[in-house]
């Protein structure tokens, strides 16, 4: 029977391994590298899993995991992938949550260890939010709750907690005024950041339609204005464009910049676009905004006949997250 062979590679990590002999880990091509933090993510793995790393069990231990990493940038994304062999293999449920710069190891509602960046973390930064809060939250600048669900289901995978302005009814609203998807996007993050004193996401897209140079573009939200609505916003567009009659001709763009917040820190900025065309009327229940008009590539559904599954995979907020998810555990680590 062959053994079957996992991997993870993106920009920044590639990791090898496979469920067959003892829990080692391995630097492909520089094996001084091998010292400290990879040694250490080992240990804390085996403690996790239940195998002492000295011990003569662990030589013996028939379903260990053996790692070859080619590069790594995110501890985080070494641990997840092995602690998903291990569950695959071994019936557990282990999960890795980040908190702070540190990673921990939880499995239902069991605390099992935790991994440290060198040099430890102080006590009161890592505690700051209460002994009992073992997942960072993350707020998104934003009342929609469509957003807000989309956002939740993917920051589930690095175990944080998301909450919306919906939960914060005080706080003051901030005005987009920027001319371009990053500035609003940066006024609203970077405003409410210093406000609350929280790690902050915030959002700005919109759609892009060529046959009207670019508009909605940063005014997505506000096109039907005094008193705009999802309803309104699609009646407008399909009235802007009457006399674009070829499918070709009405191509467009949904936008999607994503800035993340945090007191004493630069701000984390990735953007992305997904393309597609205008339809010539409303089809779909699922989505919000302008999905029931956004024809997906060629083919013939709107963004509102897709799945959440299938639309966060590849709509421009989707794209932006991945970049964000590449990107974020090593913003969230740096001081």
């Amino acid at each position: 029977m062959t053994q079957q062979i996992y991997e993870y590679k993106d920009d920044q990590n590639w990791f090898i391994g496979e469920m067959v002999g003892h829990n080692s880990i391995a630097w492909l091509g520089n094996e001084h590298q091998i010292d400290g933090p990879l040694e250490e993510i080992n240990r804390v793995i085996d403690k996790a899993v239940g195998i002492d790393v000295f011990s003569e069990e662990e030589w013996n231990h028939p379903r260990g995991y053996r790692l070859t990493v080619v590069k790594c940038v995110s501890h985080f994304k070494l641990i997840d992938f092995i602690l998903k062999m291990v569950n695959e293999n071994l019936n557990r449920q282990l999960k890795a949550k980040q908190h702070k710069e540190a990673i921990l190891i939880i499995e239902k509602d069991q605390l099992l260890t935790v991994h440290l960046p060198d040099g430890g973390i102080e006590v009161d930064h890592f505690f700051g939010t209460g002994m009992s809060d073992f997942g960072d939250k993350l707020l998104i600048a934003t009342h929609n709750e469509g957003k807000v669900k989309e956002f939740r289901k993917m920051f589930a995978s690095l175990g944080i907690e998301v909450e919306s302005l919906n939960d914060y009814p005080d706080l003051p609203e901030v005005e987009e005024t920027g001319m371009t998807f990053e500035e609003n996007a940066r006024l609203k993050a970077e405003t409410i950041s210093k406000l609350t004193g929280r790690m902050v996401l915030a959002d700005d897209s919109g759609l892009k339609v060529d046959a009207l140079g670019g508009l909605p573009g940063v005014w997505s939200a506000r096109f039907s204005a005094p008193e705009p609505t999802d309803a309104k916003n699609n009646a407008k567009l399909l009235h802007e464009l009457a006399m674009v009659l070829e499918q070709e001709d009405r191509s467009a763009q949904f936008h999607s910049t994503l800035v993340v917040a945090a007191p004493d820190k630069e701000s984390l900025v990735v953007a992305a676009d997904w393309p597609g065309y205008i339809a010539f009327e409303l089809k779909g229940e699922d989505g919000f905004g302008y999905d029931p008009l956004f024809l997906v590539g060629e083919t013939g559904r709107t963004a509102a006949q897709l799945s959440p599954e299938e639309k966060n995979a590849i709509s421009h907020r989707g794209l932006a997250m991945k970049k964000l998810m590449e990107e974020f555990p090593t913003w969230q680590n740096k001081h």
